[in-house]
């Protein structure tokens, strides 16, 4: 782990998203590569055990409040699956048009949401018909699969690569709101402001802003040690996904739509909107609490 933020406290350098367009792509392609070694080698698992492991009530618990407290925090984890919406007006803001970005977006979205659903499914239908209830949290870092050794490591290694660019990925619009408020605040400071044109031997010349060395290294830094102290893969992600999940991608796009379309309330429309938004917000608030439970009982209990 600190190996990783000493990787993320260079890369948090990047200047801004519009910079990182081939740290996207590379990690999206191990994504697409580590995904498809999962999906396979579970589906040859599968195929070796000679049945389905597990059962259609998932894995047992002690007590029915166990059992509901892991039923909560697997919709966090379901809920962390689509974090898109957090980086969606990041990305439509580098894209080119015609076609408009609006368009391009849509169909990008429906393309992205098809695989990824395609993906997760296939990974956590055949790892759990692979390994029941003792199939690890993450199939290929959890000790689920063991061999070929060459291949494991490959895929692990792909999804290190993976993690460094998504950890730029979801950071850069952080830096970005942080840094245009500091500049707003602060427009006649130099430590906010000024830029300085830095040259290593055998590297390009590049400028180097104070703020951003300050904010963005203490940011990763604070990240690490946070991780260091919960290291606790599905717990952490349920977390995250719960708070995330209803005010990003569902009440703010909600509201968009009511403002963009002029939706009056208490119409038909109006009526469907708010109560898939309030549902959605329950199905937030007992994942979060799942999760919390879950990550406190992993680290005290």
């Amino acid at each position: 782990m600190l190996l990783f933020g000493g990787v993320q406290v260079v890369m948090s350098q990047i200047p801004d998203f519009h910079n990182m367009e081939w740290l996207s792509v590379v990690a999206a392609i191990m994504s697409f590569t580590y995904s498809f070694i999962g999906f396979g080698l579970g589906f040859a698992q599968v195929i070796e055990n000679g049945r389905i492991q597990g059962s259609i009530t998932g894995v047992p618990a002690d007590s029915v409040a166990d059992k509901l407290w892991l039923a909560f925090q697997a919709l966090g984890d379901i809920a962390f699956a689509y974090p898109y919406s957090i980086i969606l007006l990041e990305i439509q803001d580098t894209l080119k048009s015609p076609p408009p970005e609006n368009k391009t977006m849509k169909t990008a979205s429906m393309i992205a949401i098809f695989v990824t659903t395609f993906f997760y499914l296939c990974c956590g239908c055949f790892g759990y018909a692979a390994f029941g209830n003792n199939t690890p949290g993450n199939l290929l870092t959890g000790f689920g699969f063991y061999e070929p050794y060459w291949l494991i490591d490959f895929a692990n290694a792909c999804i290190v690569l993976h993690l460094v660019g998504g950890y730029q990925i979801f950071s850069q619009p952080v830096f970005a709101f942080v840094e245009r408020w500091f500049t707003n605040k602060f427009p006649s400071s130099g430590f906010v402001n000024n830029f300085y044109t830095i040259k290593l031997p055998l590297l390009p010349s590049f400028q180097m802003n104070p703020l951003k060395i300050c904010f963005r290294t203490a940011y990763v830094a604070s990240t690490t040690v946070l991780a260091m102290i919960f290291p606790y893969f599905n717990q952490v992600l349920g977390v995250l996904g719960a708070l995330n999940f209803w005010p990003l991608a569902i009440y703010f796009p909600v509201e968009m739509y009511f403002v963009q379309k002029k939706i009056q309330p208490w119409t038909r429309k109006w009526v469907v909107l708010r109560s898939f938004s309030f549902f959605c917000l329950l199905v937030s608030i007992v994942g979060l609490i799942g999760s919390i439970e879950g990550l406190i009982s992993a680290k005290f209990g």
